[in-house]
């Protein structure tokens, strides 16, 4: 809660061209904030994708709330809008997109959808902190925004971080309460809250890194046009029109993928995979009901998905090396 908290605040806001921005102490924490901030309840629905981190809809459970899976667009792997409104009743408070491994979710239509059912828009953006949509950057889409910088993250710190972005007042005025224990004043608490408070040394690396943040979003652009052009005989990621990636993950569909994964790691190069076990198909979530075949698009991407080195510090001639043992 020192100055440097302060000054990272102001200084994610400007760059997210947004009026609030509201440090707090890690993504997850960032997301449970922006669901009390609008006052989720045991019961509630929350419309999301299957396909993510298990944050997403952990935190939604987490308050009581019910998570609602939605197809996944095949080619950009984000939520599809068109999908939403069958899934909207009475107990719907709100839609949460991801913005997954960087790109933005189709917001306009999200929004129009939420617009006509009075339901807010909470963007899951832990991927995409700097990625564009239709010249507005991510976190200032929305109601609300959450961001992680995780130290895996395209903007990471040193250890667990967050933000909540937001162009309401009120909704900023409660959110910083909250992550204060619900705390007004000293030991006085109008909220129920939590420790959500950012550290103020994971501030201080924070602005320092974000001054050259800008230059690694366009290496990691660079980085990834060059994988986009040199991969032979599998799916490259799909980038929606007039949209900007921060590429938080580079990921690829490959059909024999244990085999290619084998290939790399007998090569020396570390991959990924994103996400092999879909939440509807998680232990947790089986009192949601879902099974196997629900989403089939989810879990056809999620046998065949993994993903490749990407850093704004790759070096050509290790992506040389990468994809030379990739086409083999």
């Amino acid at each position: 809660m020192g100055n440097k908290v302060s000054t990272l605040e102001e200084n994610l806001a400007k760059f997210v061209g947004i009026k609030h921005a509201i440090a707090c102490s890690s993504g997850t924490d960032a997301l449970i904030l922006a669901l009390m901030a609008i006052d989720i309840q045991p019961g509630d629905e929350i419309i999301t994708t299957p396909f993510t981190f298990i944050a997403t809809a952990e935190t939604i459970a987490f308050l009581g709330a019910k998570p609602v899976f939605v197809y996944i667009d095949a080619k950009t792997f984000n939520i599809a809008p068109s999908l939403i409104e069958e899934k909207i009743t009475s107990k719907t408070k709100a839609i949460m997109p991801v913005s997954l491994f960087g790109q933005i979710s189709d917001m306009d239509k999200i929004n129009e959808i939420a617009k006509v059912h009075d339901l807010k828009v909470i963007e899951d953006a832990a991927q995409s902190f700097g990625a564009e949509y239709k010249g507005k950057k991510s976190c200032s889409l929305s109601n609300l925004a959450c961001t992680s910088f995780f130290p895996a993250k395209p903007l990471g710190c040193y250890g667990d971080g967050g933000a909540v972005f937001t162009n309401d007042d009120d909704l900023a005025n409660k959110l910083r309460i909250i992550l204060n224990h619900g705390q007004t004043k000293r030991y006085v608490h109008s909220h129920i809250g939590i420790n959500g408070r950012l550290d103020s040394i994971q501030a201080g690396i924070l602005n320092v890194k974000l001054k050259y943040y800008t230059e690694e979003i366009i290496k990691r652009e660079q980085i990834a046009q060059k994988y986009n052009n040199e991969l032979k005989n599998i799916t490259t990621p799909y980038i929606f029109p007039n949209s900007l990636s921060v590429w938080a993950q580079y990921c690829i569909l490959v059909e024999d993928r244990d085999a290619v994964l084998s290939k790399c790691s007998n090569n020396n190069i570390p991959t990924g995979v994103y996400y092999p076990i879909p939440l509807h198909l998680q232990e947790v979530f089986e009192y949601l009901g879902y099974k196997e075949g629900d989403f089939p698009i989810t879990e056809k991407i999620s046998k065949n998905i993994m993903a490749l080195p990407m850093s704004a510090f790759l070096t050509e001639e290790e992506q040389n090396y990468i994809i030379e043992v990739v086409n083999e």
